[in-house]
């Protein structure tokens, strides 16, 4: 899998709370990342990671600046 790029981790990085990102390591490069949800909390961004059905979902959690 190629590298994600800076401009894919800014479009998806929230200017407050989490936002909870899926990795697709078969699209094109520049749209390997796509959002799942938004989160205000940091539990419930957890949560929602924590409970994705998937265990082959490669997932992360960006957080505001």
């Amino acid at each position: 899998m190629q590298e994600i790029t800076d401009d894919e981790k800014k479009a998806l990085t929230p200017e407050s709370g989490f936002n909870l990102v899926g990795v697709d390591p078969f699209a094109a490069p520049g749209n390997r990342l796509y959002l799942i949800e938004h989160f205000d909390l940091y539990q419930d961004a957890l949560k929602a990671k924590k409970s994705r059905k998937s265990q082959d979902e490669y997932l992360i959690l960006y957080y505001g600046q």
